[in-house]
């Protein structure tokens, strides 16, 4: 960050080249091939959302959301008067997209698919067929792919990224420095452009304009990112050593208990499924008053029924040890 060139201003709409650079390298490590000139950089993963609302949507037109996930693209959405029109996730020992739900869910006005791998808070990637069965529908897709370098197992059948869809028109991939090399106040994104030819080039020229208008990435950051990302390796192997020891004694804890580990495949967050005997808002208020355990109530995410809350896998070891074993307590006690 006390690099001379930091104090040179040289706006760039899509962002420094080397910087850009830096991020296909790091794309390509992970089996993507990315050209420089089909990136942009964001501040954040919300702005390269707002960008791709701007791009791809006039008021009133429609996207598609998953559901349940992360509550903020219905804010995002409307907040650039786009519609957001929900499809389902569906569970039966694992999470899968409900197509039908999502064919059901276009109409004339839909402008995007909004898919998120792996998904918050299921922690389910989408798999290769999903990404053919979307890509066959002609319509842009707006993958979020900020925790995707965080599996919990291996699965041949997930896709690397929606960037390998072949028939898809549009695809824009999401990632950031904030998961990817646990720096969120660097505020450093960006959106990887993928597609036939011809719209790409087409969507690159109109998000020139766009990202014009805001340039809202600071240099210093463009400038240190080749070194974030050289040196990500530190926090990655952390990471993924909790994440994976965390999930191990979730699950380990809630053998035999009313209380359930749904099947998560990657990314921060877990899901437990509770007894119908209180609401989830009952339990999560009784885990935090009687037992000092926060956990997030499923319908902050829109589940579609009762009662499931959300555990964070980012917590200390011990911490989170010791949160689960008050949670178990408490739902054999009372379940």
């Amino acid at each position: 960050m006390a690099q001379p060139q930091v104090l040179s201003y040289e706006p760039s709409p899509f962002g420094l080249l080397s910087a850009r650079e830096a991020i296909a390298k790091q794309l390509s490590a992970g089996g993507v091939q990315v050209d420089p000139g089909r990136i942009v950089l964001t501040a954040s993963t919300s702005e390269a959302y707002s960008f791709l609302f701007k791009l791809l949507c006039d008021p009133g037109d429609e996207v598609l959301v998953p559901r349940p996930s992360y509550p903020l693209f219905d804010h995002l959405a409307q907040l650039e008067a786009v519609r957001p029109v929900p499809y389902r996730l569906a569970y039966d020992g694992g999470w899968h997209i409900d197509l039908p739900s999502v064919t059901s869910a276009v109409s004339p006005r839909t402008r995007a698919i909004v898919v998120v791998s792996p998904n918050n808070p299921t922690g389910s990637y989408l798999k290769r067929e999903e990404l053919e069965a979307l890509g066959s529908l002609g319509i842009p897709i707006v993958s979020d792919e900020v925790f995707a370098s965080y599996p919990l197992r291996d699965d041949p059948s997930r896709a690397a990224s929606a960037l390998r869809a072949e028939d898809a028109p549009l695809v824009f991939a999401l990632g950031g420095l904030s998961k990817l090399a646990a720096l969120p106040q660097m505020k450093v994104a960006w959106i990887a452009v993928g597609g036939h030819d011809a719209r790409v080039r087409e969507a690159l020229g109109r998000l020139e304009v766009i990202a014009d208008a805001f340039l809202s990435v600071g240099t210093p950051a463009q400038h240190a990112l080749p070194e974030f990302l050289a040196s990500r390796g530190v926090a990655r192997k952390a990471l993924d050593a909790r994440l994976r020891t965390n999930c191990h004694t979730l699950r380990e804890r809630t053998v035999g208990s009313p209380a359930s580990l749904l099947d998560v495949e990657g990314g921060w967050y877990a899901t437990l499924r509770l007894p119908r005997t209180r609401t989830e808002e009952e339990w999560a208020l009784r885990f935090l008053e009687e037992d000092s355990v926060y956990v997030h109530p499923g319908h902050f995410f829109d589940f579609e029924d009762e009662a499931y809350v959300i555990v964070s896998l980012l917590a200390r070891e011990a911490t989170l040890a010791e949160g689960v074993a008050r949670v178990v307590s408490r739902v054999d006690a009372e379940g």
